[in-house]
């Protein structure tokens, strides 16, 4: 099955059609520029350039960089302020769809998306316990897992961390924006990791965003950390595969069956605000083990 993700971030908006039995993309991915300012507009028209560009119509999921509650997004800390307080399902349902209201759209925080893929296909897999997954790129997203199951929006990256937000001195922009050697980024994020460790003590964090792909630059420097650190094996591509997925627990206002296929749907022809409702109905089946409810895991 395929189903549409985008990935929503501080510094670029990709996405790509996902094939959910390989959990991995169908497509080579496509990626636009996010606008400055990140409004909700104009981030809208970014989502429909990246859907439009493989001419899909149907279900899409979405990540956004920051809280996201039945669908609304309660923070903004990359992106503009006009966020907060928004039904960003209907927004870029209504932006999608037009008047054929064809693409339902399910939208929630961009970590919690990576670390659902991550767990279902990538690093986290068969792993039980606490797990915590940390996206390090313009901001730290994380997302926390206790035996395979989500605690949605925990924003870690905005622990306190030498009196700022940790993402303030530990994201990858800031490397960058620094210049900063691996070395000393790696000392950043070891202290950042040291202190999540303290508070939650998981038997695995799980390192993603774009920088996964050069974890042979950092992760041997990093050192005390009692829990194992290994990198994303989905890397970037998380978000988008963890949006597919939600897309797929929400579609036709029925959660997945137990192999994680769907159950029987109607035409899947329906108005903006009747697919905001059905996502709303069966969101908590994207807060079950790794995206879907499964008997078997």
């Amino acid at each position: 099955m395929k189903v549409f993700g985008v990935d929503i971030g501080g510094s670029g908006i990709k996405g790509a059609p996902v094939d959910l039995a390989r959990g991995d993309l169908a497509e080579e991915r496509y990626k636009v520029l996010t606008p400055h300012p990140a409004t909700p507009e104009a981030v809208a028209d970014c989502v429909k350039e990246v859907v439009d560009h493989f001419g899909w119509s149907g279900p899409v999921g979405a990540t956004f960089p920051g809280v996201v509650t039945d669908g609304t997004t309660r923070t903004a800390a990359n992106v503009d302020k006009g966020w907060i307080g928004l039904d960003a399902d209907a927004l870029l349902t209504g932006r999608l769809s037009g008047e054929a209201a064809g693409s339902p759209v399910t939208v929630l925080n961009d970590a919690d998306a990576a670390g659902l893929a991550e767990m279902r296909y990538g690093a986290g897999r068969d792993r039980t316990g606490t797990v915590v997954v940390l996206t390090l790129g313009t901001g730290i997203g994380s997302a926390i897992f206790i035996d395979g199951r989500l605690v949605p929006n925990t924003e870690l990256g905005h622990l306190e961390l030498h009196g700022h937000d940790a993402e303030k001195r530990a994201s990858t922009k800031v490397k960058e924006d620094e210049g900063l050697s691996w070395q000393h980024w790696a000392h950043r994020v070891q202290k950042y990791l040291a202190h999540v460790e303290m508070l939650f003590s998981p038997a695995l964090f799980v390192i993603g965003g774009g920088v996964s792909r050069k974890a042979e630059k950092f992760l041997p420097l990093i050192e005390g950390i009692r829990a194992e650190i290994v990198p994303a094996q989905l890397q970037n591509n998380a978000g988008i595969v963890g949006a597919a997925m939600a897309a797929h627990a929400a579609r036709a206002g029925e959660p997945p069956a137990s192999d994680g296929s769907r159950a029987a749907a109607g035409s899947g022809r329906r108005t903006a605000s009747a697919a905001g409702s059905a996502a709303r109905a069966v969101r908590s089946a994207v807060d079950s083990p790794v995206g879907w409810p499964d008997d078997g895991r």
